[in-house]
C-alpha cells in the first residue's frame, strides 16, 4: 500500500525532478502540476520528462489571464511597490498558482500538496499560506525543510549524482552562478554570485530586457487608456490591444526592447533574513508609473494621500508576505476599487535606453483640473484675495510656535535653532 496521493508543484528543473523522483521512492503517489504564468518554458517536454521519471499524471494550467486580470491589475490600481522599489513580480503570481494547484490536488484526491521552495525564502510561506486557507485540511511536504530530504542533499553535485543514479534526464551540469523564477511580470535573480551585495550583475545574467546602453537610438511613443485605474487600452507603432493578455505582452515587448524595468536591490524577507535580489520588471514597470501619471490628474488629493498612507503601502505588504487569501486583503481590493472609481484617461507616454517618461495626459470625463484656475495668464473662477485668509488662518499655529521659541530663548532665525546669546 502507497503512502498515497500528492500534488507537486513542478517545473521540470533539476530540484522538483529530483523532488518527484525523492517523493516516489518514498512511497508517494506523485501528480506533477505546472503553472504556465508566462515564463518562457517547454511545457510538452517538461510534461514528458515528469510522466517519464514517475508521475502518475501532470496537469499544465493556462493562468495568464487570470495573473494579470486578479493580480498585476489591481497592483497597478493600487500603485503596490515594496520598500519602495520592487514591484512584486513574483509575488503576484504565488495565488494564483497556489490556487490551481489545489483544485488539481481536489480533484484527484491529493491528500497532501508538496513544493519546491526553500527554507531560507519567502515562497515557502507565500505558497503554503494560501494552501491552508484554500483547503485547511491539506497537508504540506515541504522537502527542503525535512532533515532527511536536505541532509541527504546539501548542494547541487548531490542532486545531480541522484538524476544520474536514477535515470532523471539534466539538460546541463554546469551550475548557474544565480536562481531564476520568471513570469509574464517579471523575472527575479538571486543567490549563487549574487549573494555579494557588492558584485555587479554581469551582463549575460539579464534575461528580459535590452541593456539600456545598447537599446535603440530613437525613442518610441505609445498611449495608454485607463478606466476606473485599470488599462484598457494600448495604442503603439504595433496598432491597437485592448485584450488584457495581448495589452501585457506588448507593454512587455516595448519596454523589454528599450531596457526598461531593471532594478537590483537588498530587500527585507519577512522570514527576518536580508536579501539581494536582482528584477527585471518591463510592462509592468510602464503600466504602473503611467497610472500613478494619471491620478495626479483625475484623482481626489485628500482621497489619494489616504490611499497612498494605508492602502499601497498594506497591499503590497500582505502581497509580499503571502496573506493574499486573507481578510485583509478582501478589505484592501474593495478599497482599491472605491479608490478608483474616477480615475479614467489616457497617458501619453516615451520609453527611451532604459527610462520612461510622460508626455502628456488626458481625461474626457474626470474635471478636477481647471486650466483656467490654475493659469499664471488669467484669473478665471478664483479670487487671489481668497488666499490672504487661508494663509492667515494656517499661520495662528505657527505663530505660537513661534512666539514659545522665543520666551524659551529659542532663536528659529538662527541656523540650527541655537539658543540666543
Amino acid at each position: 500500500m502507497g503512502k498515497g496521493k500528492v500534488c507537486l508543484a513542478y517545473s521540470g528543473g533539476l530540484d522538483t525532478s529530483c523532488i518527484l523522483r525523492y517523493l516516489l521512492d518514498e512511497g508517494y503517489e506523485v501528480i506533477a502540476f505546472m503553472a504556465d504564468v508566462g515564463q518562457e518554458e517547454d511545457f510538452k517536454a517538461a510534461k514528458e520528462k515528469a510522466l517519464k521519471i514517475g508521475a502518475s499524471q501532470c496537469y499544465i494550467e493556462d493562468l495568464r489571464r487570470e495573473f494579470i486580470e486578479d493580480l498585476c491589475y489591481p497592483a497597478i490600481a493600487s500603485n503596490a511597490i515594496y520598500e519602495n522599489v520592487y514591484l512584486l513580480g513574483t509575488s503576484l503570481a504565488r495565488p494564483v498558482i497556489a490556487r490551481a494547484q489545489i483544485a488539481v490536488a481536489q480533484k484527484e484526491g491529493c491528500f497532501a500538496v508538496s513544493h519546491g521552495c526553500t527554507g531560507k525564502g519567502n515562497d515557502q510561506v507565500r505558497f503554503e499560506l494560501a494552501f491552508y486557507a484554500l483547503q485547511p485540511s491539506i497537508q504540506v511536504i515541504a522537502p527542503w525543510r525535512d532533515p532527511v530530504f536536505y541532509n541527504k542533499f546539501k548542494g547541487r553535485n548531490d542532486l545531480l549524482d541522484y538524476a544520474s543514479s536514477k535515470g532523471i534526464p539534466v539538460t546541463s551540469t554546469k551550475s548557474k552562478p544565480w536562481s531564476m523564477d520568471e513570469n509574464l511580470a517579471h523575472c527575479s535573480y538571486e543567490a549563487g554570485i549574487l549573494e555579494d551585495p557588492n558584485t555587479t550583475p554581469p551582463e549575460d545574467m539579464w534575461k528580459l530586457t535590452v541593456d539600456p546602453l545598447k537599446a535603440p537610438n530613437e525613442p518610441e511613443d505609445f498611449t495608454l487608456h485607463f478606466k476606473q485605474g485599470l488599462p484598457v487600452k494600448l495604442e503603439s507603432k504595433d496598432g491597437a490591444k485592448t485584450d488584457a493578455v495581448d495589452l501585457f505582452l506588448t507593454a512587455n515587448a516595448i519596454a523589454r526592447r528599450h531596457g526598461v524595468g531593471r532594478i537590483d536591490i537588498v530587500e527585507n524577507r519577512f522570514i527576518g533574513l536580508k536579501s539581494r535580489g536582482c528584477y527585471e520588471t518591463p510592462g509592468l514597470t510602464m503600466l504602473r508609473s503611467a497610472h500613478i501619471d494619471l491620478e495626479g490628474l483625475v484623482m481626489d488629493r485628500e482621497v489619494r494621500a489616504l490611499r497612498d498612507q494605508f492602502l499601497t503601502f498594506n497591499y503590497a505588504k500582505l502581497l509580499y508576505n503571502g496573506l493574499y487569501f486573507s481578510p485583509e486583503r478582501e478589505f484592501l481590493e474593495s478599497s482599491i476599487t472605491a479608490s478608483q472609481k474616477n480615475v479614467n484617461g489616457s497617458v501619453r507616454c516615451r520609453v527611451y535606453k532604459g527610462m520612461f517618461t510622460v508626455l502628456g495626459r488626458w481625461s474626457e470625463t474626470e474635471k478636477l483640473y481647471d486650466e483656467s484656475e490654475s493659469s499664471m495668464d488669467e484669473i478665471g473662477d478664483f479670487a487671489p484675495q481668497d488666499t490672504t485668509g487661508f494663509i492667515s488662518v494656517n499661520a495662528i499655529r505657527l505663530k505660537k510656535y513661534g512666539k514659545a521659541k522665543e520666551e524659551s530663548g529659542v532663536s528659529l532665525v538662527t541656523r540650527g535653532s541655537t539658543k540666543a546669546t
